[in-house]
């Protein structure tokens, strides 16, 4: 009897759009011949799964995470989770499945809730060998009023400010000068469904890029290969990810091995130390002058649409995607 994958997308933010995209594209990638696939839409309203053949939505029973079919009732072998941004990415369903004794793909509670805070994962990599962070602070609502003045005291323009616990750099500004201050405070605090608190951090003056990691079904930590990030917007912003045109991407990246050597290493111990599982994707910079590795922000549930970095960076490597989601999957249920 085939496995049953409970394929999730939606969720609780504005990031939902993106997760159908990548839900939708991962779908297609499955062999249907080995595993059913239940395409499971999360909703603040409700969770259900629909039938296309009827045109008919069947509600999931949240007690244990189930459906019924035609009087049928339907559990899953695994869950793959394919929201960006809170319930999916954040641990809060992670916990619930935990409870549930429910697998599911990606890294644990624990691990997903605290690479939503920006502020405490650079905390917890702060003494990984040759990594760096840009300075940074991280203000609370309640902290709004002296936050524009210790930034003036303590920090250095050009400025990123943005949600510390949000994605897709939604209600993210690049300030230039004091001016400019209060509007991106605002703009990051207002940001829906994710901001309780705003981190600012300094601007790193070098080449952008993002690189993704995984544990195959061995065991083994794989890094991917890179790509770097050429946008003509200021930065690279929600239309430059997301819009064409805006952007240039370049898979794999135009790198030398002596660079590749030195970071790979870096993403490793990155990975390791936030004890991540399954498939996950760091941002970094170059720092021009220096080549210093600067850790930006670790992605659990990366985009998935064709064109994403990951998608892109598999087909550098030489695999399909088809063969690389299997090989996510078939690690969850394999003990090599």
């Amino acid at each position: 009897m085939k496995k049953k994958i409970a394929l999730l997308a939606g969720g609780y933010t504005d990031e939902a759009k993106v997760s159908y995209q990548s839900a939708e594209f991962v779908y297609s990638q499955i062999d249907k011949n080995k595993y059913d696939v239940y395409l499971i839409t999360i909703t603040p309203q409700k969770w259900f799964y629909r039938e296309e053949a009827e045109n008919k939505e069947y509600v999931i029973d949240k007690n244990d995470f189930s459906l019924s079919v035609r009087n049928s009732k339907i559990t899953f072998d695994l869950v793959f989770i394919m929201i960006h941004g809170g319930p999916g990415e954040d641990g809060q369903l992670q916990g619930y499945f935990d409870m549930l004794g429910v697998k599911y793909t990606g890294c644990g509670l624990l691990s997903s809730a605290l690479t939503m805070n920006k502020g405490y994962t650079k905390s917890v990599l702060n003494d990984i060998k040759n990594l760096n962070v840009a300075k940074s602070l991280v203000f609370h609502k309640g902290e709004k009023e002296k936050a524009e003045e210790q930034i003036l005291k303590e920090l250095n323009f050009p400025l990123f400010v943005k949600p510390n616990n949000g994605g897709s750099s939604i209600g993210m500004s690049k300030v230039n000068a004091q001016s400019e201050v209060k509007q991106a405070l605002a703009k990051a605090f207002n940001t829906e469904n994710v901001a309780t608190e705003v981190i600012v951090e300094e601007f790193i003056r070098g080449r952008e890029f993002t690189q993704g990691i995984y544990t195959n079904k061995y065991g083994e930590i794989i890094v991917l290969p890179p790509s770097e990030v050429k946008t003509k917007r200021e930065f690279f912003d929600f239309d430059a990810k997301y819009v064409p045109g805006f952007t240039e991407e370049i898979t794999p990246a135009d790198i030398s091995q002596k660079q590749l050597t030195s970071i790979v290493p870096i993403l490793k111990d990155i990975y390791v130390r936030l004890n991540c599982r399954g498939m996950v994707r760091v941002d970094y910079f170059l720092e021009y002058e220096t080549e210093k590795f600067f850790f930006v922000e670790i992605n659990t549930i990366p985009g998935q649409t064709k064109q994403s970095f990951i998608p892109q960076q598999v087909r550098a490597a030489g695999m399909t995607e088809a063969d690389f989601y299997m090989e996510l999957i078939d690690s969850y249920f394999l003990s090599i």
